[in-house]
């Protein structure tokens, strides 16, 4: 992919989509999917809502492509790494409150357009778990990775169950490793197919 001169009008359009993105990636943060509307985002990106409508289409398309450009956490290739990495990305939102995440969540299990636009994101996420995972089921092990991790954060911070949410991280995650091991390295191929 070739960089836009300096100047030109396609470095101005992208540096207009660059803005427009930042803003509607705070305005969905803050107010989450079903509050944000275009009007904040072209507010808060300075220019007029016709032109978010004509660079994103619609709001859910625009929330798809905020959802695209969070960062995904890295996934190693080698299995080993791969399970620690994932609990280590873990720990550190059962650690601290993921603010941003958890209004990207809300928004997901309330809206069916805004769970839409995420599932593209969530696919990226799987997928590279899989990448890592040497079985040939992998595609559902990291399906089963991403809702346990999607699962211990919502209920943790979302619902706060009881136990889980006053729960030590670092006991969770002691209790999840063997879990994580069995799904992401040492795939056991004795049990029933």
């Amino acid at each position: 992919m070739t960089t836009p001169r300096p100047g030109s009008r396609a470095e101005q359009r992208r540096r207009t989509e660059t803005r427009i993105l930042d803003a509607a990636t705070q305005v969905f943060f803050s107010a989450g999917y079903d509050r944000a509307t275009i009007r904040a985002v072209a507010s808060a990106a300075g220019v007029d809502a016709g032109l978010v409508m004509h660079y994103f289409g619609s709001k859910q398309e625009l929330f798809g492509r905020v959802i695209d450009a969070v960062p995904v956490s890295e996934v190693s290739a080698a299995p080993g790494r791969a399970a620690e990495q994932i609990l280590a990305a873990l720990a550190d939102r059962l650690e601290s409150e993921p603010v941003a995440s958890l209004t990207l969540l809300r928004s997901m299990l309330t809206n069916p357009e805004a769970a839409a636009a995420a599932s593209a994101g969530i696919a990226r996420y799987q997928a590279r778990i899989a990448q890592a995972i040497p079985a040939e089921d992998a595609d559902l092990r990291a399906a089963i990775i991403s809702a346990i991790t999607l699962g211990l954060t919502v209920s943790r911070h979302l619902i706060k169950s009881d136990e889980l949410a006053t729960a030590d991280p670092a006991q969770v995650i002691r209790l999840l490793r063997p879990v994580m091991l069995s799904l992401a390295d040492r795939p056991d191929h004795t049990g029933p197919p």
